[in-house]
């Protein structure tokens, strides 16, 4: 009965329609009655990029412009022979017998492991790369631009092996390529090549937007920005009709989208920083390329939610490093990475949107921060955003704390879609640019069981975990079960220097947590009170690398102290090795202090900090 009961719940909760979309595709693939089993199109030739640009004059050498490197920390060169496109980087193996069509290759392979090691060499940033670099005058680009994407489509025929799996991978490439033109000035006087290989991607994803809008994720933004961008660029071109469909379902979609997935306070549906960068991102795609073409505006509520959620991402990114907590999943996505800043380093994607959406610059002048603003012809605004002090965004579950250059970030579930993480009342501290206490991150969506388990799990955060179980069930890779909701919130409040807050949840086995936080300069004070759970209650916190040593019922080291009392026994300290992946496919180890308790009661955290 509790299957499913369960079961009742999650499909109440996911939305029937979404769930009937997913369904209806996933059986139309298997029997190739899907209307995207039988496309057909023959490959591309170009070339698709003139050469025959005038180079800027810019005071900039070409081993400063930034190099390829996929997830954030693997290099691949951008001159001589093309990469193999259906080698993984992570398992080591070619993918066997790459001429099936797409939909009959798995999602999930134990012999080619994580799809996205695929996957990624083909999102087409590279094209960009060497666009940019044609741009600064490596005429040698060009000859390198045009052979790689005719090798693509040699390796990669249309519809045929898994490059041709995901319409959001095809989206980005559309886009890819759109700015690439862009950065040519080759959008109005294209090559034939290059329109006809926009087209066959937008062939692509036009029959399976309706799986992309049941998943509620960024998918479908991606797609239906490509869908506006490719479509608009092919109409603007050759006066094509059905392109001119395709554009006005992708801005439709578009604009609905970003008022389902994005709320009110600028929290978006993933729960997630990375996501959030890549959806936003995707936002300045459309947004520059309506203004390049002189499209009509969006709706004033895309405006908005825009808006809103450039002002919570500003919340999040540190300004000294533009670093934000690791919160959520994280595979490493990011769209038009033309800045040399690290794959961490959000400052020039947010300075984009703030020029876009707010009007105002987020950073002081700097060309490394506003790089992918200038680079597309967006007017410097005059105006700064004000900096961002203690906040909360309840709609999707998150409150800042901030206090003397400190800030600490707590989550709690508000959950209106799917969560990926137990992370429920994770708590994330930063001072002067450094993560003291910090989230595990997502490391790979298909690796060994163990890690795949880890990672999303809430001993993988800065919380409470009971019975050594995850506060929500896993109800598949993706998906949890149970979704938590909290109770006993008590919003962000400043008296003097301290910054406090608190929440609580009730698990699906009766476990209660309630964390109450407080914010002073110099300390951070958690009150944990832990009830309802049937053996163990362990509590974790997971150090920045360094040097730690046990101290009583804590930890010191790195110029801090952390230590815990209890009004009941704390049957086991200890300092133990856990593990984060900041940059995804790449994992390192971190101390992790455990403290575990055996009966209800009240747990006391102290961390003093230079």
């Amino acid at each position: 009965m509790r299957f499913l009961r369960r079961r009742a719940v999650l499909l109440r909760q996911l939305g029937l329609r979404n769930v009937l979309r997913v369904l209806v595709y996933r059986l139309g693939l298997r029997t190739c009655l899907h209307s995207v089993c039988r496309l057909k199109a023959d490959i591309p030739n170009g070339p698709f990029f003139s050469s025959d640009i005038k180079p800027l004059r810019l005071n900039v050498a070409l081993c400063d412009l930034p190099p390829w490197r996929i997830f954030g920390w693997h290099d691949i060169p951008l001159e001589g022979d093309p990469p193999d496109w259906l080698y993984s980087i992570q398992a080591h193996v070619r993918v066997p017998e790459p001429g099936r069509p797409w939909w009959e290759i798995p999602d999930f392979s134990d012999e080619i492991g994580d799809i996205k090691a695929i996957w990624e060499l083909s999102r087409f940033d590279w094209v960009t790369l060497l666009a940019q670099r044609l741009q600064h005058g490596d005429l040698g680009a060009a000859v390198t631009l045009n052979a790689w994407l005719s090798d693509w489509l040699q390796t990669n025929p249309p519809y045929l092996g898994p490059n041709w799996k995901c319409g959001q991978e095809a989206s980005i490439r559309v886009i890819h390529l759109a700015f690439a033109a862009l950065l040519l000035e080759q959008i109005e006087r294209p090559s034939k090549g290059i329109m006809d290989l926009v087209r066959l991607h937008l062939l692509r994803i036009r029959p399976t937007l309706s799986y992309a809008l049941g998943q509620a994720n960024n998918h479908a933004i991606s797609e239906a920005t490509a869908l506006f961008i490719g479509g608009s660029w092919l109409y603007y071109v050759a006066g094509d009709r059905r392109a001119w469909r395709w554009a006005t379902k992708g801005r439709r979609v578009l604009e609905e989208r970003v008022r389902a997935l994005f709320a009110p306070d600028g929290s978006f549906s993933q729960y997630s920083t990375n996501y959030h960068r890549l959806a936003l991102s995707t936002l300045c795609a459309a947004e520059t390329w309506r203004r390049h073409l002189k499209l009509p505006l969006m709706s004033e509520r895309f405006y908005k939610r825009a808006d809103a959620a450039t002002r919570w991402l500003v919340c999040f990114v540190n300004p000294i490093n533009g670093e934000p907590p690791n919160i959520g999943a994280n595979d490493g996505a990011r769209l038009l990475p033309l800045s040399d800043a690290d794959h961490r380093d959000f400052r020039p994607d947010l300075e984009w949107a703030s020029n876009l959406f707010c009007s105002a610059r987020v950073f002081p002048a700097d060309k490394k921060h506003d790089v992918l603003a200038r680079m597309f012809g967006i007017a410097k605004p005059d105006g700064r955003l004000d900096a961002c002090g203690s906040a909360q965004f309840d709609d999707g579950g998150y409150a800042v704390m901030r206090s003397d250059g400190v800030s600490c970030y707590l989550n709690y579930p508000r959950y209106r879609f799917r969560p990926r993480h137990s992370d429920a009342l994770h708590i994330d501290l930063w001072c002067d640019g450094v993560n003291w206490l910090r989230d595990g991150g997502s490391y790979s969506y298909n690796s060994d069981a163990a890690w795949d388990d880890y990672f999303p799990s809430t001993a993988a955060h800065n919380t409470v975990e009971f019975d050594g179980r995850d506060q929500m069930p896993r109800a598949g890779r993706f998906l949890r079960a149970e979704w938590l909701q909290v109770d006993d919130l008590e919003p962000v409040r400043t008296l003097g220097e301290t910054v406090k807050v608190a929440a609580a949840y009730r698990d699906w086995l009766g476990a209660r947590h309630h964390r109450a936080v407080s914010l002073s300069p110099g300390a951070l004070h958690v009150r944990d009170q832990v009830d309802g759970f049937a053996k163990t209650a362990v509590l974790r916190w997971r150090l920045r690398p360094g040097k730690w040593r046990i101290s009583g019922y804590g930890v010191e080291g790195e110029g801090s102290m952390l230590h815990v009392k209890a009004d009941v026994p704390i049957v086991r300290c200890e300092l133990v090795m856990g593990w984060e992946s900041r940059y995804y496919m790449c994992k390192t180890p971190l101390p992790v202090l455990e403290i575990e308790i055996r009966e209800p009661g009240v747990l006391l955290t102290e961390f003093s900090f230079q």
